[in-house]
């Protein structure tokens, strides 16, 4: 387990085989050529209880050659061998949940309960993604010319390059690496620099699972090296694929770099996703799907609700509401079974909130709950906030949250809504409440978003695509078909018949 016994770890593990704290390479714990490390911390805390190592561009090469020499040999395998390794990999992740969700604790801050929700949510993708590897089929077909037959096959598009953010470690790896284990690609991931012990313990268990050693390969490092790592994995000539989840700026410059080489590309991005809240709404039906959406950990999802906007005959009702609910979180570190709502991730997501929450009250928004970092053992903590009275020109209007922060717009009619909701660059989620079947229909069609939920808060799952419009991105993760197709090429053979003498 490299150096992590010079730190004092703050858990014990039931299995402590679980865990890692070097690279995994072609089925080997290797620390980077350059022998330099960075810490891991605790949210909770601010301390340090790991190290990982810094891979840099030089580490790049190995690696990647690795993942595609296990490509040519994983290929091959059967797609019933290919779904029964996702199958096992599937029960040692349940059997070593507790385990899991504990490193999760320390290295997100999020309170243990959600640490369960992401592992049971997670998993969906593993056993679904076992299905769908037997469900990858080609076709055949008679085109105009009668004498012609013509055929297609999927096949595996090669090494696949993982880019994942630290907000859902687990369920970023599992949905990315699942749909190209399933397709027989093998991928190469670069978690990020807040979660890597997670993804380093999935990368264990997919060993222990049976998976051909270079099928998933992990590259740690820190934030200052992260760009340079990642610009060396979209540039190398082997890397075929490459996903990314993050922000829309980081997404852009994805995009052009792998432009290049004409990559193929999956992206995730930045959300600022809208609710609309109608006076025909269940009130409660509203409340409890879109309460638990937004303080899921600490306001930190990419689809969790940044706008909300309420119609003004229930405005005033559901802010009351909405209040009395937010008084009885109580904040804590994420190991403490009391919790139920833990600290943000990064020291930069409590200032950030800060500065949000700053701008909008010099631009005259009114803070109903919160507002403020809270002094806590050295966590990085932020008081769950309610604000209205948000105009345009203020930051917190336009740009995605990702904190505890909830803003309550008010609005007259339908069309108001819908306007104000699709101003936005951004189309990765939104959500309406309301009973008007008529009109739920109209902004299913309207809502400029990938994913719209209906009376529905998080409608995310293995079974339904998931991926953004506009700025949020292109490409789908989970769902059929579309999710393994972002890791195939279609193949086509035309066959022309001879005629009997």
């Amino acid at each position: 387990m490299g150096s992590a016994r010079k730190y004092e770890l703050p858990f014990k593990l039931q299995n402590p085989d679980l865990l890692h704290n070097q690279s995994c390479v072609g089925g080997e714990w290797v620390n980077a050529k350059s022998g330099k490390t960075f810490e891991v911390v605790d949210p909770g805390t601010g301390k340090a209880w790991i190290e990982c190592p810094t891979n840099n561009a030089s580490d790049v090469d190995a690696a990647v050659k690795n993942s595609h020499q296990a490509f040519l040999e994983y290929k091959k395998i059967s797609p019933r061998q290919r779904a029964q390794f996702l199958y096992k990999w599937d029960q040692l992740i349940r059997e070593n949940r507790e385990d899991i969700a504990t490193i999760l604790v320390y290295e997100t801050g999020k309170p243990r309960s959600e640490a369960y929700g992401e592992i049971d949510y997670s998993t969906g993708f593993t056993w679904w993604f076992a299905g769908e590897a037997e469900r990858i089929q080609g076709s055949n077909f008679i085109p105009a010319l009668p004498n012609r037959r013509i055929f297609t096959i999927k096949q595996p598009v090669g090494v696949a390059a993982a880019l994942v953010p630290w907000n859902f470690p687990i369920a970023m790896i599992l949905r990315k690496a699942g749909a190209a284990l399933a397709a027989g690609c093998t991928m190469i991931v670069k978690p990020s620099p807040e979660t890597p012990i997670t993804v380093l313990a999935l990368a264990h268990l997919a060993l222990k699972a049976g998976f051909p050693k270079g099928a998933l390969n992990v590259l740690t490092t820190d934030l200052d090296k992260t760009p340079e790592l990642s610009e060396a994995l979209c540039r190398h000539p082997l890397i075929a694929k490459v996903t990314f989840t993050g922000s829309t700026r980081v997404g852009k410059l994805v995009a052009k770099i792998c432009s290049d080489n004409l990559k193929k590309v999956t992206l995730e991005l930045g959300g600022n996703c809208p609710v609309l809240i109608f006076d025909d709404a269940n009130i409660e039906q509203a409340m409890s799907q879109i309460f638990a959406l937004k303080y899921r950990h600490a306001g930190q999802a990419c689809i969790t609700a940044n706008r909300i906007y309420v119609q003004s005959g229930i405005f005033d009702k559901f802010l009351e509401k909405w209040n009395a609910e937010t008084d009885k979180i109580i904040v804590g570190h994420g190991s403490d079974e009391k919790t139920t709502m833990g600290p943000v991730t990064t020291p930069r997501g409590a200032q950030k909130a800060l500065e949000l929450v700053e701008d909008a009250k010099k631009k005259g928004a009114k803070i109903h709950k919160g507002g403020n970092k809270i002094d806590r053992k050295g966590g990085y903590f932020f008081e769950p906030t309610v604000i209205t009275g948000v105009t345009p020109d203020m930051d917190i209007a336009n740009e995605e949250v990702f904190s505890p922060i909830c803003t309550f717009i008010k609005f007259e009619t339908e069309e108001e809504a819908v306007k104000k909701a699709n101003d936005t660059s951004m189309g990765l989620a939104s959500y309406l409440f309301t009973k008007n079947v008529d009109r739920m229909w109209r902004l299913f069609e309207s809502l400029e978003a990938g994913m719209i939920g209906l009376n529905t808060g998080n409608s995310s799952a293995a079974e339904s695509p998931f991926g953004g419009i506009k700025q949020s991105g292109y490409g789908k993760e989970s769902g059929k078909d579309v999710a393994v197709n972002e890791y195939l090429i279609t193949k086509t053979g035309t066959f022309t018949l001879e005629e009997n003498a």
